[in-house]
């Protein structure tokens, strides 16, 4: 049914946008010297501004999502 369907894909996003977060803030990379994703993106936004147009630290999913 329409309703269970709909159960379904609140389950998916959420849990999707826990997985997300997890990645982002938690996991470090390599290939970023050891940063997280999160990590990297407030680096070179404080040294090289000019190369964002938004400021990263707005865009990052939070409770309002």
């Amino acid at each position: 049914s329409r309703k269970r369907h709909d159960h379904a894909r609140r389950q998916l996003r959420t849990h999707l946008a826990d997985f997300m977060a997890a990645y982002n803030f938690a996991r470090r990379l390599k290939t970023i010297n050891g940063l997280t994703p999160y990590e990297y993106n407030c680096k070179i936004w404080t040294s090289e501004p000019d190369r964002f147009i938004l400021d990263p630290i707005h865009q990052m999913p939070g409770l309002n999502t």
